[in-house]
Formats: structure tokens, sequence, C-alpha cells
């Protein structure tokens, strides 16, 4: 069931907010933010580089004698036709994958948290938190600055049972059951190739000086996939909007991080509260260059899939058999897409047939 939560406290959040990021950014215009980002009491210089490891190929993460360990999977969103058929498609998939998974199945509840700040007409489909957006203007044109804050309003106003978070996205889909990765106090986290704090060093000591250790303490990573305690993430959380913003805010950061600014700012913060995290290149899978799903957990269709009638890949142009999730920005792809033609990688193949699966099940597709 969908419920919009906390909505008596929306007004004084809101005040709240606006004075909170205002006082930020005016001192990120001016100064360092090491002052006024809290630490962990551990250095952040004795927590050791993380190795990017293998999966388990078990698939399972329950250790004998210990109780499961459930997270709740999380999704930010906006109202947008274009976010809410992927979220719609994700959530189907989630339900499936963690009813197959059977008893200790670490996978716990499902929130979509729409920051739109008004109910929509999917609140019973999905179970959804509206969250209120960032004061107008204040995200300046980078709508991915509403998820930081949205995470802030969600933590703080809901009950959440389980003890982890996944943060996931809308154009993620779940292949089988996902264990906690998470362990000892590490998060559990995806490694991009594209982010590299080594490289960028000279603007990311702004907002990780260099009294809190190497830079190499930042992961490489976004918030999602990622799979941290509820504890940590409630500290991370407004350390991660207010990096967001003061990114934003600053020019050599913006020019700089473009459009992954909210991940580093991520990556930023968690290192600021000492949270490392265990880098899981078998996460998930991004199609086309990722060609086969193998023992990976989610497919991301984040990239465009260009082939023509032979199969050959032909990324850069617009191919003869195409899918695209942004040629469905302001309508739901159609039941039934037509299967790519022989010799497209299994990834691709896979993708497909599970969205048609959910837009054959879906109840209202298409409304």
């Amino acid at each position: 069931m969908g419920c919009g939560g906390g909505t008596l406290f929306y007004p004084l959040l809101i005040t709240l907010s606006v004075a909170l990021i205002t006082y930020n950014i005016i001192i990120s215009a001016n100064s360092p933010l090491k002052q006024d980002f809290p630490g962990s009491s551990t250095s952040s210089s004795d927590i050791s580089i993380d190795p990017v490891i293998e999966l388990p190929r078990g698939g399972g993460s329950r250790i004998r004698g210990k109780r499961t360990r459930l997270f709740h999977t999380a999704v930010t969103a906006s109202d947008s036709v274009y976010n809410t058929w992927q979220c719609r498609v994700m959530y189907y998939w989630f339900k499936k994958v963690r009813a197959s998974a059977g008893p200790g199945s670490e996978m716990g509840g499902f929130t979509r948290i729409l920051h739109s700040g008004k109910p929509d007409k999917f609140m019973d489909e999905i179970p959804t938190f509206v969250a209120q957006p960032l004061p107008s203007g204040m995200d300046q044109g980078y709508i991915v600055l509403n998820r930081p804050w949205a995470f802030v309003q969600w933590l703080q106003q809901t009950d959440i049972k389980e003890d982890y978070i996944l943060m996931s996205e809308p154009d993620h889909i779940i292949v089988k059951p996902i264990p906690n990765l998470a362990r000892d106090g590490f998060g559990a986290a995806f490694p991009f190739f594209y982010i590299e704090p080594k490289k960028y060093e000279k603007v990311l000591r702004k907002y990780y000086p260099e009294e809190r250790g190497p830079v190499t303490n930042i992961d490489p990573i976004g918030n999602s996939p990622v799979i941290v305690g509820k504890a940590a993430l409630k500290k991370i959380a407004p350390t991660w909007m207010n990096v967001s913003l003061a990114m934003k805010k600053d020019p050599e950061a913006d020019k700089t991080f473009g459009w992954v600014l909210e991940m580093y700012a991520y990556a930023v913060s968690s290192a600021l509260h000492g949270v490392s995290n265990v880098l899981h290149k078998d996460f998930m899978i991004q199609p086309p260059w990722d060609t086969e799903v193998g023992d990976k957990y989610i497919i991301h269709y984040t990239y465009g899939c260009d082939y023509d009638m032979k199969g050959k890949l032909t990324y850069g142009k617009i191919g003869e058999w195409r899918f695209d999730k942004r040629s469905y920005d302001s309508s739901p792809p159609p039941k039934n897409l037509t299967m790519p033609p022989p010799g497209v990688s299994q990834s691709v193949v896979t993708l497909v047939k599970m969205i048609n699966e959910a837009t054959a099940n879906i109840p209202n597709w298409g409304s």
C-alpha cells in the first residue's frame, strides 16, 4: 500500500532544509567543507583499500547459526512517465525474484521514494514514500540532486524494519535473489570505471581534505547499487545531500564531474563517515557492453542497444534493431517488443525478454 508519510511535517522540514542547504552553500563558496561534516571516530587513513572481488557463486549469504540480515530495497524516482514505467518493471521483477528465493532470503521490503511532492496513481501498485523535492531552482536543472534529499526525508520519517538498505535505480532489473553482501561495517558496491578519485584529487580535496587520509579512501562508486547499514546511511545521507549541492555550486567541480557529480558526492560522503565498501564487479551488468548475464544479480539498462539485422553492434549509430530506454520518455514501451535479431548478445536478449514478461503481466500497462 502506498503511503504519503509525514505530510504534516513537510512545511517544517522544508524550512529547516532550506536553512541547512543555504548555510552549506554559503560556506562552500569560501572554504573547504571539512569542518562541517562529521567523521568516524576511526581514522579514515586506517581503512585499507578494498579489493575488487568476485561474488560467491552459491548466491546465498546466510551464515549457519546466525539470523538472516534483511535489507530494504529503495529506489528514488520522479513522477515522469519515463521513471514510472521503469519503476513498474523493476518492482515486478523484485517481487518475482524475492518470491523465488524461499526461506532464508535476505531481500526484505521495497520502497519507491517519489520525490515529486505528491502521490501518483501507482501508490497502490508500488509501495511508495512521497518526498518533497528541493526548493524551486535548487537543483539547477540537475534533477538527480533530489535523490540525496529524498533519502534524507525517507530515513528520517519512516520506520524501516530492516537493518540494511540496498539503494537501487528504476532502470535496474533484478535477475536473481540478491544476498546481503555488506560485511563487518563495510558496505557493498559496484565499481564504476569512470569514477576516478585519484585522477581528480585536486578537486576532491576541497571536500575530502588531506588530514582525512589518502584520496584512495574514496571508493570508485556511486550510491547505486550499494548495500549499506541503515545506521550508517542515516549519517551519510545528510552529508551526501550537502556535498552534492556544494559541488553543483562549485564551477570547477560541476565542470569536472558533470552528470556523475552526485555519484562522486556519495563516494566522498561515505569516506568522510569512515564507511568503506567491498567492491563487487559482479553486482550488475550493463548491456550491450556486458554480453552475458552469467552469475550477476542486476541488469542495468542505461545504455542504448543498437544492432544491424546480422546482430552486429552499431553503437553510436541508430541500428536497424534497437532498444533504448530514452525512446520511451513520453510513453511506456509497448507490450511484446520485437526481439533482437540472431547474433545479438545474450544480455540484450535477456533484457528484452524480461521487459516483455513484465509488461505482459503488469495490470493496465500503458495507462
